[in-house]
C-alpha cells in the first residue's frame, strides 16, 4: 500500500524516521561553497543564534568576513563570546528578542535600525518544537507565533524601517529555514488561522509542518511582492537543512530523551553541516540576483504547489496583516 504523504511527519517517531531516510537520498547539487566565498564588508543577521543551526551559522559567516548580528532569546552575552572565539572574529554582536511576544520584535527591530543597519543578509532560523500547545500573552499559540507568524511582522517591519542595504545595486538576501514537511499538510485552514487550539505531542510534529508551509507560502509571496517586473530588489531563499543533531525536540517527554539523543547523534548531520546550504545562500556569487530559490539539503527542487499558488499567498498575507492590527491594538 502506498503511503500517503501525510502521514511522514504524523508523530514524533514517523518524523524522526523520514529525516534518517533523506539522508541517504541522493540529489545534484545546487552548486558548491569554498573558502573563496567571503561575506567580507557585509551585515549577517541571524535570529536564534545561540544553539544548533543559528549557532553554526553565525560562526561561519563570522569566519568569513562578516559583522554578525545574533537575535536571541537566551545565552547573551555567553554564546557571543563563543561565537568570536571559534570564528577568530570580534565583530560578533548579540541583541535580545522573545519571537512569542510582539513587543519584543518591535524592540528588536528598533535596536537593528539605529545601531546596525543596513542589514546585508538575514537568516530567519528560529523554531520552537513545544510539547503540548501554549498561550503567548497576547493569546496566540506559541508556536504558530514563533515558527510563522514573527517571520512575517519582523521581516516586514525591518522592510518597511528600511533596514536592508539599498545601496547602489545592492540586492539583500533573505534566508528562511523552512523544511520539507512543508509538503505534508493537505490543506490551509483558513477558518481557524490564528486561532488558539489546545495539543499535545502527538499532534505538534504535524502541527510544525502546517506551520512550515504558511512560512514557505510567505517566502514565495514576499519574493512576489518585493520582486515586480522582472527586475529583483530582494533575493528571498528558503531551504530545508535537513534532520539537524540540535536541541530543537528539547520538550520531548523524558523517556523519550535518551532514545532520541542517541538517533540523533547517530544519524542526524550536525549543525555545522546542515549550515552548509544556508551559508551557500548566503555567500555563494551563483545566488547573486535571483529573485527566489528554495534547497533540500544541497539540492534545488520545487515547493510544493500549495506554497506557489499566488491565491494561497495573497489569502495568507491578508490574513497575517489583519492578525497583526489586532494585536497592536490591543
Amino acid at each position: 500500500m502506498k503511503e500517503n504523504k501525510q502521514d511522514k511527519y504524523s508523530n514524533p517517531f514517523r518524523a524522526t524516521l523520514t529525516g534518517i531516510q533523506a539522508l541517504f537520498k541522493k540529489a545534484e547539487p545546487a552548486g558548491s561553497l569554498g573558502p573563496e566565498d567571503r561575506l567580507d564588508g557585509k551585515t549577517v543577521l541571524v535570529d536564534g543564534a545561540s544553539s544548533g543551526l543559528g549557532f553554526a551559522v553565525a560562526v561561519d559567516v563570522a569566519r568569513r568576513g562578516a559583522k554578525v548580528i545574533m537575535a536571541c532569546r537566551s545565552g547573551i552575552p555567553d554564546k557571543g563570546e563563543e561565537v568570536k572565539k571559534r570564528s577568530g572574529s570580534m565583530d560578533v554582536h548579540m541583541l535580545h528578542v522573545d519571537f512569542s511576544e510582539t513587543a519584543s520584535i518591535y524592540n528588536l527591530v528598533r535596536e537593528i535600525k539605529e545601531k546596525f543597519s543596513p542589514v546585508d543578509i538575514l537568516v530567519c532560523n528560529a523554531g520552537i518544537v513545544p510539547k503540548q500547545s501554549r498561550k503567548t500573552k497576547e493569546g496566540i499559540e506559541e508556536m504558530f507565533m514563533v515558527n510563522y507568524f514573527s517571520k512575517f511582522i519582523f521581516v516586514n517591519l525591518l522592510i518597511g524601517q528600511q533596514c536592508f542595504n539599498r545601496l547602489g545595486n545592492a540586492i539583500p538576501r533573505l534566508i528562511f529555514v523552512a523544511s520539507e514537511s512543508h509538503r505534508n499538510p493537505a490543506q490551509f485552514e483558513w477558518d481557524s488561522f490564528g486561532i488558539y487550539k489546545e495539543y499535545t505531542i502527538g499532534k505538534s510534529v504535524s502541527l510544525y509542518g502546517y506551520y512550515k508551509l504558511l512560512l514557505t507560502t510567505y517566502t514565495v509571496e514576499l519574493s512576489r511582492r518585493l520582486n515586480k517586473g522582472g527586475k529583483t530588489d530582494f533575493s528571498v531563499f528558503a531551504l530545508c537543512p535537513g534532520p539537524v543533531n540540535s536541541n530543537i525536540a528539547r520538550e520531548a517527554p523524558g523517556l523519550f530523551q535518551p532514545l532520541l539523543r542517541l538517533v540523533f547523534s547517530i544519524f542526524f548531520r550536525s549543525p555545522e553541516k546542515a549550515a552548509i546550504p544556508v551559508i551557500y545562500l548566503a555567500a555563494s556569487k551563483d545566488e547573486e540576483g535571483k529573485p527566489f530559490d528554495y534547497l533540500f539539503l544541497m539540492g534545488r527542487k520545487e515547493v510544493d504547489e500549495k506554497a506557489k499558488d499566488p491565491r494561497y499567498g495573497d489569502l495568507l498575507w491578508k490574513l497575517s496583516e489583519e492578525l497583526q492590527k489586532k494585536l497592536t491594538s490591543i
